[in-house]
Parts: C-alpha cells; structure tokens; sequence
C-alpha cells in the first residue's frame, strides 16, 4: 500500500465525522428557522403540526442527532427520505434542472444523510464512545 492508500486508511473515518458534523451543523438551522425563525426566517414561524412544522421538527432532531452521532444511520435514513420528499413537492414542479428550481441542496442533502445511513457516521460520536465503554 503506498503512502496514499495509509494516509487514506487513517483520515477516511475521521473525514467521515467531520462530513457528519458539518452536513448537520449547516442543516440544522433549517429546522430552526422554520420553528423559531432563527437565523433571519424568510416566513413567518410554522405551527408545529402543520408540514412545515414537522419538516422543522425532523431537521432540528434528526441534526441534532446526526452532529452527535447517536442513532446515526436511522436519523440519516429518515432524514433522506425527508429531504427526497422536499425535493419532489417544493422543488421538482418548479422544473427539471436542480440548478432552476433551486433543489440543488435538498438533493444534496439527500444523498449526502443516504451516504451518511450507509456508512455510518464515523468514529467522533456520542453513540460510538457508549459501544467503547461498554466493550471494556
């Protein structure tokens, strides 16, 4: 194995946390602006058992967990599945191309919390340091 291939071996699960933490860093407020309207809501604050409501619900939760990396793999499923249905009913009417109907990021979101349920959320996490207690 070359120097590549060790240098890989050695951040690729560390670069798989930092992925975690950032995606739910910067999905996070989505969620908040939608329940508390912080950072600077564009609309007003949601009811929390109308669609936006719960889509804020999901987003402030499932970030929540995703930046601990506790229930990693389900949170992300679901959150996938959040933004998928997102990207199809906000954004897929208003045309094709990601690019115009500005879905780009609920795309990318979506495929990004699917790596993250597939993967997992590398070895910085709350859930990870109980498995390693516990092994001891």
């Amino acid at each position: 194995m070359g120097a590549w291939g060790s240098l890989s071996g050695t951040w690729s699960p560390r670069v798989l946390s930092v992925l975690r933490i950032v995606t739910a860093l910067l999905f996070i407020p989505h969620g908040t602006q939608k329940l508390f309207g912080v950072p600077g809501a564009q609309q007003a604050v949601s009811a929390l058992m109308s669609m936006m409501g719960v889509a804020g619900i999901l987003e402030c939760v499932g970030g929540l967990l995703i930046l601990l990396g506790v229930f990693t793999r389900p949170a992300a499923f679901v959150l996938s599945g959040h933004m998928a249905v997102a990207y199809f009913m906000a954004h897929a009417p208003r045309g094709f191309w990601p690019i115009l109907n500005r879905g780009e990021l609920a795309a990318l979101y979506c495929f990004v919390f699917l790596y993250l349920a597939v993967a997992g959320g590398g070895p910085w996490n709350l859930g990870g340091f109980k498995t390693k207690k516990r092994g001891h």
